[in-house]
Protein backbone atom coordinates (compact mmCIF):
# COMPACT_ATOMS: atom_id res chain seq x y z
CA UNK A 1 0.00 0.00 0.00
CA UNK A 2 1.83 3.43 -1.18
CA UNK A 3 2.26 5.67 2.02
CA UNK A 4 0.35 8.71 1.96
CA UNK A 5 2.51 12.09 1.63
CA UNK A 6 2.04 15.37 3.69
CA UNK A 7 -0.93 17.37 2.07
CA UNK A 8 -0.51 21.07 1.22
CA UNK A 9 -3.03 24.10 0.72
CA UNK A 10 -4.62 23.65 -2.76
CA UNK A 11 -3.25 27.27 -3.47
CA UNK A 12 0.70 26.30 -3.49
CA UNK A 13 0.27 24.85 -6.49
CA UNK A 14 -0.25 28.14 -8.44
CA UNK A 15 1.32 30.44 -6.41
CA UNK A 16 3.63 33.01 -7.93
CA UNK A 17 6.98 33.49 -6.83
CA UNK A 18 8.93 36.92 -5.96
CA UNK A 19 12.25 37.03 -7.94
CA UNK A 20 14.45 39.63 -6.40
CA UNK A 21 16.81 41.11 -7.85
CA UNK A 22 20.67 39.07 -8.37
CA UNK A 23 23.15 39.75 -5.81
CA UNK A 24 26.35 41.01 -6.64
CA UNK A 25 28.55 37.77 -5.24
CA UNK A 26 26.64 35.46 -7.10
CA UNK A 27 26.67 36.94 -10.56
CA UNK A 28 30.47 37.96 -9.78
CA UNK A 29 30.71 34.06 -8.89
CA UNK A 30 28.99 32.86 -11.94
CA UNK A 31 30.81 35.45 -14.71
CA UNK A 32 34.24 35.30 -12.85
CA UNK A 33 34.06 38.65 -12.10
CA UNK A 34 36.13 40.22 -9.02
CA UNK A 35 32.38 41.34 -6.48
CA UNK A 36 34.49 45.24 -6.00
CA UNK A 37 33.98 45.73 -9.82
CA UNK A 38 29.91 44.29 -9.64
CA UNK A 39 27.48 47.30 -9.23
CA UNK A 40 23.72 46.14 -9.06
CA UNK A 41 21.07 49.05 -10.56
CA UNK A 42 18.22 46.23 -9.89
CA UNK A 43 16.59 46.66 -6.54
CA UNK A 44 15.36 50.31 -5.81
CA UNK A 45 18.58 50.73 -3.13
CA UNK A 46 19.78 53.99 -2.25
CA UNK A 47 23.33 54.39 -3.70
CA UNK A 48 24.08 56.54 -0.75
CA UNK A 49 23.72 53.87 1.57
CA UNK A 50 22.12 54.14 4.93
CA UNK A 51 22.37 57.65 7.39
CA UNK A 52 25.86 56.92 9.26
CA UNK A 53 23.54 58.51 12.31
CA UNK A 54 21.15 55.06 11.70
CA UNK A 55 24.75 52.92 11.27
CA UNK A 56 26.08 54.20 14.81
CA UNK A 57 22.81 53.60 16.80
CA UNK A 58 22.51 50.21 15.18
CA UNK A 59 26.17 49.73 16.52
CA UNK A 60 25.41 50.26 19.77
CA UNK A 61 22.61 48.21 20.60
CA UNK A 62 24.78 45.24 19.22
CA UNK A 63 26.29 44.12 23.01
CA UNK A 64 22.27 43.79 23.80
CA UNK A 65 21.31 41.23 21.11
CA UNK A 66 21.19 38.76 24.13
CA UNK A 67 17.78 40.50 24.95
CA UNK A 68 14.53 40.40 23.42
CA UNK A 69 13.45 43.81 22.04
CA UNK A 70 10.47 46.25 22.78
CA UNK A 71 7.27 43.93 21.68
CA UNK A 72 5.68 47.17 20.91
CA UNK A 73 8.59 49.16 19.19
CA UNK A 74 7.54 52.26 21.86
CA UNK A 75 9.96 54.53 21.03
CA UNK A 76 10.05 53.82 17.47
CA UNK A 77 6.23 54.21 17.20
CA UNK A 78 6.12 57.62 18.87
CA UNK A 79 9.13 59.00 16.97
CA UNK A 80 7.40 57.88 13.85
CA UNK A 81 3.84 59.13 15.12
CA UNK A 82 5.45 62.55 15.25
CA UNK A 83 6.94 62.98 12.59
CA UNK A 84 3.82 61.91 10.45
CA UNK A 85 1.27 64.10 13.01
CA UNK A 86 -0.94 60.89 13.56
CA UNK A 87 -0.91 58.29 16.70
CA UNK A 88 0.94 55.68 17.59
CA UNK A 89 -2.47 53.48 17.24
CA UNK A 90 -2.67 54.68 13.86
CA UNK A 91 0.78 52.50 13.16
CA UNK A 92 1.35 49.08 11.96
CA UNK A 93 4.91 47.86 11.82
CA UNK A 94 6.29 45.19 9.60
CA UNK A 95 9.02 43.06 8.60
CA UNK A 96 9.79 45.04 6.00
CA UNK A 97 6.75 46.74 4.14
CA UNK A 98 6.00 43.03 2.33
CA UNK A 99 5.00 41.79 6.13
CA UNK A 100 2.82 44.75 6.16
CA UNK A 101 0.57 43.44 2.94
CA UNK A 102 0.65 39.92 4.23
CA UNK A 103 -0.47 40.90 7.95
CA UNK A 104 -3.48 42.71 5.54
CA UNK A 105 -4.17 39.28 3.64
CA UNK A 106 -4.09 38.02 6.79
CA UNK A 107 -7.07 40.16 8.48
CA UNK A 108 -8.93 40.74 5.26
CA UNK A 109 -8.45 37.49 2.51
CA UNK A 110 -10.15 34.27 2.12
CA UNK A 111 -11.16 31.99 -0.40
CA UNK A 112 -14.08 33.53 -2.28
CA UNK A 113 -12.87 37.30 -1.48
CA UNK A 114 -11.63 39.49 -4.33
CA UNK A 115 -8.83 41.88 -4.86
CA UNK A 116 -8.64 44.71 -7.65
CA UNK A 117 -5.10 45.59 -8.50
CA UNK A 118 -4.15 47.26 -11.96
CA UNK A 119 -1.75 45.25 -14.40
CA UNK A 120 2.02 45.75 -13.83
CA UNK A 121 0.96 46.28 -10.44
CA UNK A 122 4.04 45.35 -7.62
CA UNK A 123 4.70 41.58 -7.40
CA UNK A 124 3.51 41.13 -3.59
CA UNK A 125 0.04 41.56 -4.72
CA UNK A 126 -0.81 38.99 -6.38
CA UNK A 127 1.35 36.59 -4.49
CA UNK A 128 -0.33 37.69 -1.01
CA UNK A 129 -3.55 37.07 -2.67
CA UNK A 130 -2.84 33.64 -3.86
CA UNK A 131 -1.50 32.74 -0.42
CA UNK A 132 -5.11 33.34 1.36
CA UNK A 133 -7.03 31.94 -1.86
CA UNK A 134 -8.20 35.17 -3.25
CA UNK A 135 -9.17 35.81 -6.32
CA UNK A 136 -7.22 38.45 -8.30
CA UNK A 137 -8.35 41.08 -10.39
CA UNK A 138 -6.21 42.73 -12.77
CA UNK A 139 -7.73 45.65 -14.64
CA UNK A 140 -5.81 46.34 -17.90
CA UNK A 141 -3.07 49.55 -17.80
CA UNK A 142 -3.82 52.56 -19.81
CA UNK A 143 -1.32 52.94 -23.24
CA UNK A 144 1.35 54.48 -20.68
CA UNK A 145 1.34 51.90 -18.21
CA UNK A 146 -0.34 54.15 -15.56
CA UNK A 147 -2.88 52.73 -13.48
CA UNK A 148 -6.70 53.00 -14.88
CA UNK A 149 -8.06 54.23 -12.10
CA UNK A 150 -12.23 54.45 -13.00
CA UNK A 151 -11.90 51.17 -14.43
CA UNK A 152 -10.38 49.96 -11.43
CA UNK A 153 -13.38 50.77 -9.42
CA UNK A 154 -15.74 49.46 -12.33
CA UNK A 155 -13.92 46.38 -11.91
CA UNK A 156 -15.00 46.34 -7.75
CA UNK A 157 -17.75 43.65 -6.88
CA UNK A 158 -19.89 42.89 -3.41
CA UNK A 159 -16.66 40.21 -3.10
CA UNK A 160 -14.17 42.61 -3.44
CA UNK A 161 -11.90 42.80 -0.02
CA UNK A 162 -8.77 44.76 -1.03
CA UNK A 163 -7.50 47.19 -3.96
CA UNK A 164 -3.82 47.69 -3.78
CA UNK A 165 -2.50 50.77 -5.85
CA UNK A 166 1.40 51.81 -5.66
CA UNK A 167 1.84 55.55 -6.00
CA UNK A 168 4.66 56.08 -7.69
CA UNK A 169 3.83 52.32 -8.84
CA UNK A 170 6.95 49.75 -8.82
CA UNK A 171 7.69 48.58 -11.87
CA UNK A 172 6.39 51.55 -14.28
CA UNK A 173 7.45 54.24 -11.89
CA UNK A 174 4.07 56.02 -13.20
CA UNK A 175 2.12 58.59 -10.61
CA UNK A 176 -1.51 58.83 -10.33
CA UNK A 177 -2.60 62.49 -10.01
CA UNK A 178 -4.20 64.05 -7.53
CA UNK A 179 -7.40 64.30 -8.87
CA UNK A 180 -7.23 60.24 -10.33
CA UNK A 181 -6.46 59.44 -6.56
CA UNK A 182 -9.28 61.70 -5.19
CA UNK A 183 -11.82 60.03 -7.65
CA UNK A 184 -10.61 56.66 -6.20
CA UNK A 185 -10.58 57.81 -2.70
CA UNK A 186 -14.36 59.24 -3.40
CA UNK A 187 -15.76 55.61 -5.59
CA UNK A 188 -14.46 53.04 -3.15
CA UNK A 189 -17.46 51.59 -1.11
CA UNK A 190 -17.08 50.85 2.72
CA UNK A 191 -16.48 47.06 2.42
CA UNK A 192 -13.24 47.56 0.69
CA UNK A 193 -9.83 48.52 2.03
CA UNK A 194 -7.97 50.82 -0.09
CA UNK A 195 -4.25 49.98 0.45
CA UNK A 196 -2.08 52.63 -1.42
CA UNK A 197 1.65 51.74 -1.53
CA UNK A 198 3.82 54.84 -1.04
CA UNK A 199 7.07 52.98 -0.78
CA UNK A 200 8.43 55.74 -2.90
CA UNK A 201 6.36 58.69 -1.61
CA UNK A 202 9.68 60.53 -0.56
CA UNK A 203 10.65 60.54 -4.01
CA UNK A 204 7.81 63.55 -4.81
CA UNK A 205 8.20 67.07 -4.82
CA UNK A 206 5.11 67.46 -4.33
CA UNK A 207 3.02 63.90 -3.24
CA UNK A 208 -0.64 63.58 -2.43
CA UNK A 209 -1.71 64.70 1.07
CA UNK A 210 -3.34 61.12 2.02
CA UNK A 211 -2.23 61.08 5.44
CA UNK A 212 -4.76 64.07 6.48
CA UNK A 213 -7.71 61.66 5.90
CA UNK A 214 -6.02 59.41 8.48
CA UNK A 215 -5.39 61.93 10.77
CA UNK A 216 -9.25 63.05 10.23
CA UNK A 217 -10.97 59.50 10.09
CA UNK A 218 -12.72 60.37 7.70
CA UNK A 219 -12.02 57.36 5.51
CA UNK A 220 -11.63 54.88 7.45
CA UNK A 221 -10.89 51.86 4.76
CA UNK A 222 -8.00 53.75 4.17
CA UNK A 223 -4.60 52.56 4.63
CA UNK A 224 -1.47 54.00 3.44
CA UNK A 225 2.21 51.81 3.91
CA UNK A 226 5.34 53.15 3.74
CA UNK A 227 8.71 51.66 3.89
CA UNK A 228 12.78 52.21 4.92
CA UNK A 229 13.80 50.47 2.57
CA UNK A 230 14.04 52.89 -0.09
CA UNK A 231 14.87 56.82 0.80
CA UNK A 232 16.09 55.95 4.07
CA UNK A 233 18.73 53.24 2.79
CA UNK A 234 17.71 50.52 5.04
CA UNK A 235 16.71 48.19 2.75
CA UNK A 236 18.88 45.12 4.64
CA UNK A 237 17.21 45.98 8.07
CA UNK A 238 13.48 44.91 6.67
CA UNK A 239 11.36 47.92 8.34
CA UNK A 240 8.30 49.14 6.77
CA UNK A 241 4.50 50.43 8.10
CA UNK A 242 1.10 50.73 7.71
CA UNK A 243 -1.08 54.05 8.17
CA UNK A 244 -4.69 53.39 9.16
CA UNK A 245 -7.95 54.21 11.13
CA UNK A 246 -6.89 53.00 14.91
CA UNK A 247 -9.75 50.41 14.44
CA UNK A 248 -8.58 48.37 11.08
CA UNK A 249 -4.72 48.87 12.85
CA UNK A 250 -5.67 46.87 15.82
CA UNK A 251 -7.54 44.48 14.21
CA UNK A 252 -4.65 43.78 11.95
CA UNK A 253 -2.21 43.85 14.79
CA UNK A 254 -3.91 40.46 15.97
CA UNK A 255 -2.51 38.96 12.73
CA UNK A 256 1.46 40.05 13.48
CA UNK A 257 4.10 37.99 15.09
CA UNK A 258 5.74 38.89 18.26
CA UNK A 259 9.13 40.64 18.23
CA UNK A 260 8.22 41.25 14.39
CA UNK A 261 10.82 44.23 14.66
CA UNK A 262 14.23 43.25 16.23
CA UNK A 263 16.15 45.85 18.52
CA UNK A 264 18.69 46.64 15.26
CA UNK A 265 15.80 47.58 12.95
CA UNK A 266 14.27 49.90 15.93
CA UNK A 267 17.71 51.47 16.29
CA UNK A 268 18.49 52.40 13.05
CA UNK A 269 14.99 53.49 12.16
CA UNK A 270 14.60 55.45 14.93
CA UNK A 271 18.11 57.40 14.02
CA UNK A 272 17.24 57.73 10.26
CA UNK A 273 14.14 59.33 10.99
CA UNK A 274 16.05 62.34 12.58
CA UNK A 275 18.63 62.72 9.67
CA UNK A 276 16.93 65.06 7.22
CA UNK A 277 20.49 65.49 5.64
CA UNK A 278 20.93 62.64 4.42
CA UNK A 279 17.41 62.42 3.03
CA UNK A 280 18.05 65.80 1.14
CA UNK A 281 20.99 64.36 -0.62
CA UNK A 282 19.26 61.75 -1.36
CA UNK A 283 16.84 63.04 -3.18
CA UNK A 284 19.04 65.64 -5.17
CA UNK A 285 21.64 62.23 -6.28
CA UNK A 286 18.11 60.53 -7.67
CA UNK A 287 16.90 63.78 -9.30
CA UNK A 288 19.79 64.04 -10.81
CA UNK A 289 19.93 60.10 -12.23
CA UNK A 290 16.47 60.42 -13.51
CA UNK A 291 17.51 63.61 -15.89
CA UNK A 292 20.85 62.03 -16.53
CA UNK A 293 19.42 58.12 -17.94
CA UNK A 294 16.23 59.33 -19.06
CA UNK A 295 17.95 62.22 -21.11
CA UNK A 296 20.57 59.43 -21.93
CA UNK A 297 17.58 56.95 -23.06
CA UNK A 298 16.50 59.70 -25.18
CA UNK A 299 19.54 60.36 -27.20
CA UNK A 300 19.33 56.34 -27.84
CA UNK A 301 16.16 56.29 -29.26
CA UNK A 302 14.73 53.99 -26.47
CA UNK A 303 11.35 54.52 -25.30
CA UNK A 304 11.02 54.75 -21.39
CA UNK A 305 8.20 55.78 -18.88
CA UNK A 306 8.72 58.72 -17.13
CA UNK A 307 9.66 57.49 -13.84
CA UNK A 308 8.70 59.74 -11.01
CA UNK A 309 10.66 57.25 -8.63
CA UNK A 310 14.10 55.91 -7.87
CA UNK A 311 14.71 53.83 -11.30
CA UNK A 312 13.47 53.94 -14.71
CA UNK A 313 11.80 51.07 -17.07
CA UNK A 314 13.31 51.47 -20.46
CA UNK A 315 12.24 49.59 -23.59
CA UNK A 316 15.19 47.33 -24.76
CA UNK A 317 13.82 44.86 -27.11
CA UNK A 318 14.94 41.28 -25.91
CA UNK A 319 14.84 42.04 -22.13
CA UNK A 320 16.48 39.31 -20.72
CA UNK A 321 18.97 39.15 -23.66
CA UNK A 322 19.98 42.33 -22.98
CA UNK A 323 20.20 41.81 -19.03
CA UNK A 324 22.43 38.79 -19.62
CA UNK A 325 24.59 40.46 -21.52
CA UNK A 326 25.02 43.40 -19.09
CA UNK A 327 25.68 40.76 -16.20
CA UNK A 328 28.54 40.03 -18.33
CA UNK A 329 29.79 43.13 -18.07
CA UNK A 330 29.58 43.47 -14.38
CA UNK A 331 26.26 45.39 -14.16
CA UNK A 332 23.04 43.92 -12.54
CA UNK A 333 19.77 44.89 -13.66
CA UNK A 334 16.38 43.85 -13.78
CA UNK A 335 14.25 41.90 -16.43
CA UNK A 336 10.22 42.50 -16.53
CA UNK A 337 9.13 39.54 -18.28
CA UNK A 338 7.60 38.41 -14.73
CA UNK A 339 5.41 41.22 -14.89
CA UNK A 340 4.68 40.63 -18.27
CA UNK A 341 7.04 43.45 -19.91
CA UNK A 342 9.45 41.30 -21.86
CA UNK A 343 10.65 43.79 -23.81
CA UNK A 344 11.98 45.82 -20.87
CA UNK A 345 14.53 46.40 -17.98
CA UNK A 346 14.01 48.60 -15.03
CA UNK A 347 16.97 50.25 -14.55
CA UNK A 348 17.34 52.05 -10.50
CA UNK A 349 19.32 55.27 -10.03
CA UNK A 350 22.64 54.95 -8.93
CA UNK A 351 25.09 57.08 -8.20
CA UNK A 352 27.06 59.29 -11.20
CA UNK A 353 29.58 56.88 -11.65
CA UNK A 354 27.32 53.67 -11.67
CA UNK A 355 25.17 55.50 -13.30
CA UNK A 356 27.53 56.30 -16.19
CA UNK A 357 28.30 52.73 -16.37
CA UNK A 358 25.01 51.04 -16.54
CA UNK A 359 25.02 53.52 -19.77
CA UNK A 360 27.96 51.93 -21.34
CA UNK A 361 27.38 48.39 -20.63
CA UNK A 362 23.48 48.84 -21.90
CA UNK A 363 25.07 50.75 -25.05
CA UNK A 364 27.26 47.96 -25.31
CA UNK A 365 24.59 45.30 -25.13
CA UNK A 366 22.08 46.24 -27.77
CA UNK A 367 25.15 47.45 -30.21
CA UNK A 368 24.93 51.21 -29.65
CA UNK A 369 27.29 53.68 -27.84
CA UNK A 370 25.09 56.60 -25.83
CA UNK A 371 25.66 59.54 -28.02
CA UNK A 372 27.51 62.35 -26.54
CA UNK A 373 25.17 65.45 -24.80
Amino acid sequence: MQKAGVKYVPQLATLPVYVPGRPIEEVAREHGLDPTSVIKVASNENPLGPSPKAVAAMRGVLDQLHLYPDGSSHHLKRALAEKLTVEPPNLLLGNGSNEVLEMIGHAFLEPGAEVVVSQYCFAVYPIVTALFGAQLVTVPARADLGADIPAMLRAITPDTRVLFLANPNNPTGTLSTREEISVLLAGVPPHVLLVLDEAYIEYLEDPVDCLSLVRVGVQPNLMLVRTFSKIFGLAGMRLGYGIGAPEVIAAIEKTREPFNINSIAQAGALAALGDAEHLGRTRVINREGLVFLQGAFRRMGLRYVPSQANFVLVKVGDGQRVFAAMQKLGVITRPMGGYGLGEWLRISVGSASENRRCLAALGQALGKPVPAE
